[in-house]
């Protein structure tokens, strides 16, 4: 998971994500037809249209006066035309609830603006961005809101008013708006307001997948999880009251996961990534690098280690046979590689830069010798990893307003092919043909709802294992790689549970198929999940 500050500059550029065919409009219903011959490898290579499609204005609902004419009341009621809405669209809108709203001004279409809408599931004031709505007639036929955000030292205080219109599904409100400044009409546009509590599609629960056991996870917020000798080790983040560290369950009954233990080191709160090769677990740590268990009694981690010596910000870790890959964003921006023969104590061999800057390294996937790494705002970057000491890169793919996040590698056909995920709000799935990295080409697309994305990514065999936010888990068939397939879901999001907030970083965040029969998924508040598919 990335920083709270990408998620506020990306509000600004929240754009739909694509069907593999199409740009995706919310028509959550379009899915590929199934995958019933085998793929020959051949594929045709896609434009990319990057996470920035604008689909023109939401409603033909407007604000009747223009930019710069005096407003006594920006939220007069009257000064809004709906003569085109819907009649009775509104009528049985929740009183309560989350929206992520993107607005789009009338004047650009590139300049959108991102806000979240929380109406208090207790009841109550509710808030724009944080900031307390001085309007909030929503419900029973309205959705009338505002609100004041403060002067900056580049703008003065503007008063937003967001008046809806037309409900295209049961998830999403689109309107128009208008901002004022100082007496005047300042912008004028549309929005649309997607609810992620609420289902598309009129999905169930879940298809394919049975939740077996849920595990709650009381030390923050909970991100990732490895499974290895009977045991689960989910690592969390830490919150304002709850210190973050690492809880050991013994799954080796997953209808019944027990609790053996709990740890936290002082002044390191924030751990984010977690695996494990043979007796030893690595734990990802904003603080002290990566942290070494001793996991010879796995339901007892014994502290070993930090590497490097130096504090270190490193924010996951990928291990294969003989390798630990250590991923450190600012101020760090490389890939550490550690020689982990002896797996309690690791060897740093190299550190590998694109000497991008931005974000940093966030992820990287390890295959034929070949390191793929998922470099945020520089792309997805391929390089050759053979001989660890002299290690080249060999080339990317990358387009503006990337935040490239997680990635899994396989071989199709006598393809090499990557399965790579953005992360925030307009990014989605792309398959790639990384065969030749120095010409990686855009073969194949998914996605669901615009307003979410992707976090972890794994592939096993020809099915491809996503932990999807507020879109829960999603389970697609590849075996065809230019058309991936939804065959099973289950979605772990709701409202009601315990520390929601409606930010797009939410719900399901960790996943791992370790071959036991079992799906073990991490839920930022439900905690630990663990699923079973239905054949």
């Amino acid at each position: 998971m990335a920083p709270f500050s990408r998620w506020l500059l990306l509000l600004t550029t929240l754009t739909a994500c694509t069907t593999p065919s199409a740009p995706f409009s919310g028509d959550a219903e379009v899915i590929p037809e199934r995958n019933t011959a085998p793929w020959d490898g051949g594929a045709e290579a896609l434009p990319e249209r990057t996470d920035s499609v604008d689909l023109g204005p939401y409603s033909d609902c407007a604000f009747k006066l223009a930019v710069g004419d005096a407003v006594a009341a920006c939220d007069d009621v009257s000064l809004f035309d709906q003569s085109t809405c819907t009649p009775g669209a509104l009528d049985d809108l929740d009183t309560v609830g989350f929206y992520s709203l993107k607005a789009r001004p009338s004047s650009s279409n590139t300049a959108y603006s991102g806000y979240s809408l929380r109406l208090p599931l207790e009841g109550g004031k509710g808030t724009l961005s944080g900031r307390a709505l001085t309007r909030q007639e929503i419900g029973a036929g309205s959705f009338f809101t505002s609100a004041t955000l403060p002067a900056t030292p580049f703008s003065p205080a503007r008063d937003l008013v967001f008046m809806g219109c037309t409900r295209p599904t049961p998830d999403r409100i689109n309107g128009c708006y208008v901002q004022c400044a100082q007496g005047k009409v300042g912008t004028v546009g549309t929005f649309t307001a997607a609810r992620p509590g609420i289902r598309t599609r009129g999905e169930s629960e879940s298809s394919g997948l049975k939740l077996v056991s849920e595990a709650s996870v009381s030390l923050g917020m909970p991100v990732d999880v490895y499974v290895t000798k009977g045991h689960a080790y989910v690592v969390a983040v830490g919150t304002a009251s709850k210190p973050g560290g690492l809880a050991v369950f013994n799954v080796r009954d997953p209808s019944h996961p027990v609790l053996t233990k709990t740890v936290q080191l002082a002044g390191d709160s924030y751990w984010n990534g977690v695996w494990a090769k043979d007796n030893a677990l690595y734990i990802a740590s904003a603080s002290s690098g990566v942290i070494v268990y001793d996991i010879s009694n796995p339901a007892d981690p014994q502290y070993v280690r930090a590497v490097p010596n130096a504090p270190l910000n490193v924010h996951t870790v990928f291990v294969d046979d003989k390798r630990l890959y250590a991923m450190a964003p600012t101020p760090g921006d490389a890939v550490l590689i550690f020689d982990v023969s002896s797996p309690l104590a690791p060897v740093e061999l190299n550190r590998v830069s694109l000497g991008a800057g931005g974000s940093g390294p966030h992820d990287a996937f390890v295959y034929e010798e070949r390191l793929y790494v998922s470099h945020t705002e520089a792309g997805y970057h391929a390089f050759d990893v053979a001989d660890a000491e002299h290690v080249y890169p060999m080339g990317g793919y990358s387009f503006d307003g990337q935040y490239a996040h997680a990635s899994a590698v396989g071989t199709f056909a006598g393809r090499t092919v990557a399965f790579e995920g953005g992360e925030y709000p307009g990014s989605h799935l792309r398959v790639l043909d990384v065969t030749d990295p120095a010409n990686m080409k855009l073969i194949g697309e998914y996605g669901l709802r615009p307003e979410t994305s992707i976090h972890n990514i794994l592939l096993r065999g020809s099915k491809l294992y996503v932990a999807y936010y507020q879109e829960g888990v999603r389970v697609l068939d590849v075996s065809i790689p230019p058309k991936p397939r939804e065959v099973a879901y289950f979605n772990t999001y709701r409202e009601t549970d315990p520390d929601r907030t409606g930010s797009s970083l939410e719900g399901a965040i960790g996943i791992r198929v370790p071959g036991d029969g079992f799906i073990y998924v991490v839920d930022t508040s439900r905690g630990l999940l663990i699923l079973s598919e239905q054949r």
